[in-house]
């Protein structure tokens, strides 16, 4: 009675605003197209003091959209990596605080695996409060993984 699976898209989570305790996502939102939907979607679930834990792929902030859309040529999973700031302006434009963002092993010129970490507060700040959702990039591309995974190395993306 702890756990109960639905079928949904991460974009549009078919479940009732504040119901769950923790959202936990394992290399997907850098795959998700609408990522700031994503993050809307995390938050509008979340009950204060819920807990989000992500383990994604994420670039460094020096590499523009393109250069992260290039290395996905490559690396078909890290083509919509978001970068650090990225990530930390996303989350805390849905009102999500204590962000961090753990890297925990390359998998390419700039990018890491890492474990990203947010808490929904107890009060919710007011939407006027909030500082405004940035610009995220979209990038997706095809990549043939039947030989390889994802095609990011035998150490995988995340």
């Amino acid at each position: 009675d702890n756990v109960e699976f639905v079928r949904g898209t991460i974009e549009s989570i078919p479940l009732p605003a504040a119901s769950v305790d923790v959202v936990i996502s394992n290399c997907v939102i850098n795959l998700a197209a609408d990522k700031a939907a994503v993050f809307s979607e995390i938050a509008r679930v979340l009950r204060p003091g819920g807990r989000v834990g992500v383990s994604d792929v994420v670039a460094d902030d020096r590499l523009s959209p393109d250069e992260r859309a290039a290395r996905g040529s490559f690396s078909g999973c890290i083509a919509g990596a978001l970068s650090f700031a990225e990530y930390r302006a996303g989350l805390a434009a849905v009102g999500l605080v204590d962000v961090t963002i753990e890297p925990t092993h390359a998998v390419g010129d700039g990018l890491h695996g890492a474990i990203i970490k947010a808490t929904r507060p107890l009060v919710a700040p007011a939407a006027a409060d909030l500082p405004a959702m940035p610009s995220l990039p979209h990038a997706i591309t095809v990549l043939d993984a039947s030989a390889d995974g994802c095609g990011c190395g035998s150490g995988g993306c995340c």
